[in-house]
């Protein structure tokens, strides 16, 4: 009888499952198959002789990883661009959809989440072209502004100082408009007659926004925050390559772009996987811890 349900239920949601089947298919293909090339990580891989050929080489990969000069360092750029991204990707979007909340004509709230959406869907490689024009020491608006003011130029693309940061502010400036939409959706569940009552209590704006809107929110940002670190070791492969060169390494390489050169470059196959295995096994651990604390301290759920 049981069973039988099952089927039934199965059959009138088959329209369903048939929608469902191109999307599951290409996840297959993309991001479940590919998974196999991870034994690449404990072979001296050679294509020519594949999988099932290459010598095996057992832990060697990663004993040779950790034995590079700088991949301690480059851990460390990934850690640090990586939770400043993450930081500011909360902060911005929290304070701009504040200030969006208060805007009441319609026409021009859409008009400023239009312009501030819009970086969002862009790519790196494009953007990555104007940051260069627009950063340039010698001719860029940045630069002749600060030229105009009488300061030495800062090179933000080639100075190892200011590259890291320079990486922070442009993602959040991509980003920070389309990470307002949550926020944007967890204000317009605010209860309005707590801010009703806030009036008759004699509250201005600034303290109907202490202590009604911010507490009202707080929930979402906490639960953001706690999932934002299962991308602790994702700092961004495609605006750090399409942004760094050789002269930021000490501060700008991350571990996606060390795999990029060792397996693409040097064709070293088997140790780039051993690193992107490492990293993905960490992100692994993280998004887990992640998930159980979003779940213990705001009842989240991925099923």
């Amino acid at each position: 009888m049981k069973k039988s349900r099952k089927t039934k239920k199965f059959f009138k949601n088959g329209s369903l499952h048939l929608m469902m089947m191109p999307a599951l298919i290409l996840l297959l293909i993309y991001n479940y198959i590919p998974l196999a090339g991870n034994i690449m990580a404990f072979q001296k891989f050679n294509p020519s002789k594949g999988f099932f050929h290459s010598k095996w080489v057992g832990l060697k990969n990663f004993q040779y990883v950790f034995h590079l000069p700088d991949i301690y360092q480059v851990i460390w750029n990934t850690f640090y661009i990586a939770i400043l991204k993450i930081i500011m990707g909360i902060v911005i979007p929290v304070i701009v959809a504040l200030l969006l909340n208060e805007i009441r004509k319609m026409k021009f709230k859409r008009t400023i989440q239009t312009m501030i959406y819009f970086p969002h869907f862009l790519s790196w490689v494009i953007l990555a072209g104007v940051f260069v024009d627009v950063l340039s020491p010698s001719n860029g608006v940045i630069g002749k502004a600060f030229t105009a003011l009488g300061l030495e130029p800062i090179f933000f693309l080639g100075d190892s100082k200011w590259f890291p940061y320079t990486m922070v502010l442009t993602d959040t400036w991509k980003e920070f408009g389309y990470g307002t939409i949550v926020y944007l959706a967890a204000l317009t569940g605010i209860d309005p007659s707590l801010y009703e009552a806030a009036v008759m209590d004699g509250a201005n704006r600034w303290k109907q926004t202490l202590h009604v809107t911010l507490p009202g929110i707080l929930p979402i940002v906490m639960l953001m925050s706690i999932l934002a670190m299962g991308n602790i070791f994702n700092a961004g492969f495609d605006q750090i390559f399409n942004m760094y060169s050789p002269q930021v390494y000490s501060t700008g390489d991350i571990l996606d772009t060390l795999v990029y050169r060792i397996g693409m470059l040097d064709a070293q196959y088997g140790v780039a996987t051993a690193i992107g295995l490492f990293k993905s096994v960490i992100s692994f651990a993280m998004l887990g811890i992640s998930y159980m604390v979003a779940y213990k301290y705001t009842d989240y759920r991925v099923f």
